[in-house]
């Protein structure tokens, strides 16, 4: 590349990373202002305290971390055991299962989540983690299935094929080969998963109707009503509910990035 395309290049990169953080920055300086109109200083910290109280997010911050990790593990274990059988085994009629799970895909949570709350009522599943967790779980399992599968097709056949000369069961061809090799994939549906748990709004809604297990997003949507007239505070209480997102990415961005461009695929 010329001078002048890598120049156009980096400028274009900018603007892209400048449209896209300008919004985050300004709700991260708006959340530092004074709560006092005449008051103009910068740097107030405590809003973060005085959200964090007012909002209850104590409470509603540990309900999305338990739902969260809850649905992450089960949907990535059972996503790997099913990709690779998918993938790797395939079995006869393997095709025709690999597009059940794409119909769970395709479907939307709107359409399915009165259904389910009439069933989890009758089952006495209501106001529980479960009734949270598992139709989460069911979602993240189709895009899981689905995304494991492609990292596995992805893999060099003579590798799986070497470990199966060399004695591998397929647990061992699973768990000690592929696994390790497939960071990457393993860690994009970990960061996509637990962010669409993470943002999920109707499910604990319905699912919990008196809110014993209301999430974070939910109880910035209820501390937004009880503060329309605080915009600072909003600011705070936002930052906040997307901290968790933000940390777990910056600690993972590297295997994160490898898996959407590369597609963890091993020669």
């Amino acid at each position: 590349m010329s001078r002048t395309e890598k120049l156009f290049t980096y400028a274009i990169l900018i603007l892209f990373a400048v449209s896209v953080l300008y919004p985050i920055l300004s709700v991260f300086v708006r959340s530092l202002d004074s709560t006092v109109a005449t008051d103009h200083s910068w740097g107030h910290f405590e809003n973060y305290a005085t959200a964090w109280e007012d909002g209850n997010f104590n409470q509603y911050m540990k309900n999305s971390v338990m739902i969260a990790l809850l649905v992450v593990t089960t949907a990535l274990i059972l996503s790997v055991m099913t990709g690779y059988v998918l993938g790797v085994i395939r079995p006869k009629g393997g095709n025709i299962i690999f597009f059940i799970f794409l119909a769970g895909m395709m479907v939307p949570a709107e359409a399915l989540v009165l259904p389910l709350y009439f069933d989890f009522r009758d089952l006495g599943l209501t106001d529980t983690i479960w009734a949270v967790a598992m139709p989460q779980i069911a979602q993240s399992l189709a895009f899981g299935t689905f995304w494991m599968r492609a990292y596995f097709r992805g893999v060099n056949p003579s590798i799986i094929d070497a470990a199966r000369m060399d004695g591998a069961s397929e647990w061992q061809v699973l768990w000690r080969v592929l696994l390790p090799m497939g960071r990457p994939a393993i860690v994009t549906q970990i960061m996509i998963t637990f962010m669409w748990t993470w943002n999920d709004f109707l499910i604990p809604l319905v699912m919990s109707p008196t809110g014993r297990f209301r999430t974070a997003p939910m109880s910035l949507a209820f501390f937004e009503t009880n503060h329309t007239s605080s915009a600072v505070l909003m600011s705070a209480a936002a930052v906040l509910v997307a901290l968790p997102m933000i940390i777990l990415y910056i600690f993972l961005q590297k295997y994160f990035i490898a898996g959407m461009t590369e597609g963890s695929v091993k020669e």
